[in-house]
C-alpha cells in the first residue's frame, strides 16, 4: 500500500529514510480474521466477553501492537517485512527503514502512516502535484472539508488514497509526513504485479486502468 505513494515521491525527490506505522485491518489475517471480530464484536456490544482465537488479543474495540512473532531485535516479523519489501521494491537495500505494525479493528483497508526523509527539497505542494499524477494512487487532502484517507473510503477501491501531507517537523524541508489507506484485498500483490511488468513493457493501458472499467 505505502509504495504506491512512495515510488513517484522517490523518483522525484529521492527517500533517504522512512518510518512507517502501519494499521492493518483484519482481513489480514484472512475470512477466519474478518468472521473472529465480527462475531467478538457482537459478543462485546451484547454485554459478553470478546475473546481471541485468530488473534493475540480481543480485537473488537481494541488496537493490538502485535502482527506475526516477534523477532531477537525486537521487533515483530511483519515489521521487518515492510522494511525488507520496500528495499527490494526500490532496489535499495541499504534504505533506512523502522515499522511498527499495529492491528486494528476494521474489516478491510490497511492504513499507514509515513515519515520521509529525502534527498532533495521537498514541498507538500510539490508532493501533491507529483502524486496526483501517479498511477494507482488517489490524493484526498484536504483537511478543512474533512477529506484524508480512511479505511472506510478506500474500500473496495483500487486506488490507494493518499493525504496529511505536511511537512515533516523533524527533517525540515527535506522531509514529509503523510498518510495512506489501500485495500490490501484488491490492491495486492498480483494487480501489483501485473502494473510492474506492463509499466516495464511501456504499456500505455495498465491493467488497473482496464480494471477499473470492467
Amino acid at each position: 500500500i505505502a509504495a504506491m505513494a512512495l515510488w513517484p515521491l522517490h523518483q522525484k525527490f529521492g527517500i533517504e529514510k522512512l518510518i512507517v506505522s502501519t494499521y492493518q485491518a483484519a482481513s489480514g489475517s484472512g475470512a477466519e480474521g474478518m468472521s473472529e471480530l465480527r462475531e467478538e464484536s457482537k459478543t462485546f456490544l451484547e454485554g459478553g466477553q470478546a475473546k481471541n482465537k485468530i488473534f493475540s488479543h480481543p480485537l473488537p474495540f481494541n488496537v493490538i501492537p502485535h502482527i506475526d512473532s516477534f523477532q531477537k531485535n525486537g521487533y515483530t516479523r511483519e515489521e521487518m517485512k515492510v522494511c525488507w519489501e520496500t528495499r527490494k521494491i526500490f532496489g535499495l537495500p541499504d534504505l533506512r527503514v523502522s515499522c511498527t505494525a499495529v492491528r486494528i479493528p476494521t474489516f478491510r483497508a490497511h492504513a499507514e502512516s509515513l515519515t520521509i526523509e529525502t534527498r532533495d527539497l521537498v514541498t507538500p505542494e510539490e508532493a501533491r502535484k507529483v502524486l496526483s499524477d501517479a498511477p494507482g494512487v488517489k490524493v484526498v487532502d484536504s483537511p478543512p472539508n474533512l477529506e484524508y484517507p480512511m479505511p472506510i473510503t478506500a474500500t473496495e477501491k483500487y486506488d490507494v488514497e493518499v493525504g496529511r501531507i505536511r511537512q515533516s517537523l523533524v527533517f525540515g524541508d527535506k522531509g514529509l509526513d503523510l498518510f495512506v489507506c489501500g485495500d490490501q484485498l484488491l490492491r495486492g500483490a498480483a494487480l501489483n504485479a501485473v502494473i510492474i511488468a506492463e509499466f516495464l513493457l511501456n504499456n500505455d493501458e495498465p491493467a488497473q486502468k482496464k480494471a477499473k472499467t470492467e
